[in-house]
C-alpha cells in the first residue's frame, strides 16, 4: 500500500467554472420564461387626482387636443407635421424640457396616442398630462 504525503500532493489553483455556468443558464431559462409575464398589462381603476404643484424649473410647453383632435401648442393652431418640427427645435439637447398635455376628455385616446407618439419621435422625454383637481 502506497500512502501519500503531504509533499506528493500539490496545491489545484484551478476554478471549477461548471456550477457557475450551471446556475447562470437556469438564471437565464427563468428570465425568459417570466419576462413575457412582466409585460401583460393589468385593468385598473384609476383614482381622482388632487391638486399638484407643477415645478417652474424646468423648460414647459403645453399642447391642447380640442374635442375635435386640433392641435395648439402653445395657444397656436399647428398640423401634425409642424407640430414635430416645433417640438424637435424645443426638446433638443433639453434634459428639462417638459411638453404639458391638456386635452379634452372626450378626445379619443388613439388621437391623444398619435400626439405622445409624435412627442416622442421629436424627442420629448417628460410627457405629463394635465388635470383638473378634484374632478
Amino acid at each position: 500500500m502506497a500512502f501519500h504525503t503531504q509533499s506528493d500532493q500539490e496545491m489545484m489553483s484551478e476554478i471549477n467554472v461548471t456550477p457557475l455556468v450551471d446556475v447562470m443558464l437556469v438564471l437565464l431559462v427563468v428570465f425568459i420564461v417570466t419576462a413575457p409575464l412582466l409585460s401583460q398589462s393589468l385593468e385598473v381603476k384609476l383614482p381622482k387626482t388632487a391638486a399638484v404643484q407643477t415645478r417652474m424649473d424646468t423648460k414647459q410647453q403645453v399642447i391642447t387636443i380640442d374635442v375635435e383632435g386640433k392641435i395648439a401648442l402653445d395657444s397656436v393652431v399647428l398640423s401634425d407635421e409642424k407640430l414635430a418640427q416645433q417640438l424637435a427645435d424645443s426638446a433638443a439637447g433639453k434634459d428639462d424640457f417638459e411638453l404639458h398635455v391638456h386635452a379634452d376628455e372626450a378626445v379619443p385616446y388613439g388621437r391623444v396616442a398619435q400626439i405622445m407618439a409624435i412627442a416622442q419621435h421629436a424627442g420629448v422625454s417628460k410627457l405629463p398630462f394635465m388635470t383638473m383637481a378634484g374632478q
